[in-house]
C-alpha cells in the first residue's frame, strides 16, 4: 500500500512578488529548493497565513542567494508582496518506509528568506 506523507516543507517565507504576465507556478530561491529537496516542475502546495488561500502549482528555480518567492499566472491574485506562506510538497512511498520517513524542513530568515 502507498501512502500519501510530507516531503518537504518551507516554513514561513514571504512573498517578494507576483507576476499575472508569466504563465503560471512559483519562483523560489534556487537554495531554499535545494535545502527542501525540491526539484524545478515538482507540484507544491502554497498555504498563504495572511488570508487562509491555499493552492497547488510547481516549483521553477529563482537566483541563489536571492530570497525571491514569486507566484506567477493565476496565481499571482491569490497573495500580495509580503505575505507569509507555507509552501508544502509531497510524495508517494510504502507504509513501512513512510513511518521512519523524515521529511525536509527549512526554516529561512523570515526577513529576507535566505538559509543565513
Amino acid at each position: 500500500m502507498l501512502v500519501q506523507v510530507v516531503k518537504s516543507k518551507i516554513h514561513r517565507v514571504k512573498v517578494t512578488g507576483a507576476d499575472l504576465n508569466y504563465i503560471g507556478s512559483i519562483t523560489i530561491d534556487e537554495d531554499l529548493m535545494d535545502a527542501a529537496n525540491l526539484i524545478e516542475g515538482e507540484k507544491v502546495q502554497i498555504v498563504n497565513n495572511n488570508n487562509g488561500e491555499r493552492l497547488d502549482t510547481y516549483a521553477i528555480p529563482g537566483p541563489r542567494g536571492s530570497g525571491e518567492v514569486t507566484l506567477n499566472g493565476a496565481a499571482a491574485r491569490r497573495v500580495a508582496v509580503g505575505d507569509v506562506l507555507i509552501l508544502i510538497t509531497y510524495a508517494f512511498m510504502e507504509l513501512e518506509a513512510a513511518k521512519t520517513f523524515k521529511p525536509s524542513l527549512v526554516f529561512p530568515n523570515e526577513a529576507n528568506n535566505t538559509l543565513t
